[in-house]
């Protein structure tokens, strides 16, 4: 699948911060259960990889990717571990569209977007989105920029994803909302479930 095929699957994609492998499969079930097939797991706790092995082996209909790579040694390792796609919080210098796995690059700025597109990526990771002028920005970058289509994460949440997937320029967006931590330590996969029902049901 392409980036842009993975990222018109859901209107949100799960950003996963997983401490615990044992939680990796029952939480995935839980999200695809929901309607939310692509799943971003970070690479942010030592248990990240092994969470994205079990998930790919044994969660039915998810489409697992990594996030939080930042060099192209990482982006490699997702690709070597059998990830759909990565997800980086800026431009990874030297990597380009066509690498080893699809790759989601975050941008920022507009000269950031322009070296992005340089390097022939389409799809952007607009990061922190709240930071950086939320949907103002967006409609901004639209009207030079009308072939990026965008993911914005950071800071997205139930209450205003929904302005962000009503731009033309958004194909999805990032959060971490739909699987809160103590509802993952808990083991609550039906509020997780819930959720990510609510969430798939924004578009």
């Amino acid at each position: 699948m392409t980036i842009e095929e993975i990222l018109a699957e859901a209107p949100v994609i799960p950003v996963l911060v997983i401490e615990d492998v044992a939680h990796a499969v029952p939480l995935g079930k839980a999200l695809v259960a929901g309607g939310l097939p692509v799943l971003e797991v970070t690479f942010r706790t030592p248990a990240a990889m092994a969470c994205i092995e079990a998930m790919i082996a044994e969660v039915e209909g998810a489409i697992v990717g990594a996030g939080t790579v930042i060099d192209a040694p990482m982006r490699q390792a997702a690709a070597d571990l059998g990830c759909a796609f990565t997800v980086s919080p800026g431009l990874i210098a030297g990597e380009r569209a066509d690498g080893p796995v699809p790759l989601l690059p975050g941008i920022a700025t507009p000269t950031e977007l322009i070296a992005g597109l340089a390097a022939g990526f389409r799809a952007f990771k607009l990061f922190p989105a709240n930071i950086v002028g939320g949907p103002g920005a967006l409609k901004a970058l639209s009207g030079p920029f009308p072939q990026a289509r965008f993911c914005p994460t950071g800071g997205v949440s139930a209450a205003n994803a929904g302005e962000y997937l009503a731009l033309p320029n958004v194909a999805c967006v990032g959060g971490s909302w739909v699987a809160p931590p103590e509802a993952v330590r808990a083991g609550d996969w039906d509020r997780i479930t819930q959720l990510a029902r609510q969430a798939a049901s924004l578009r």
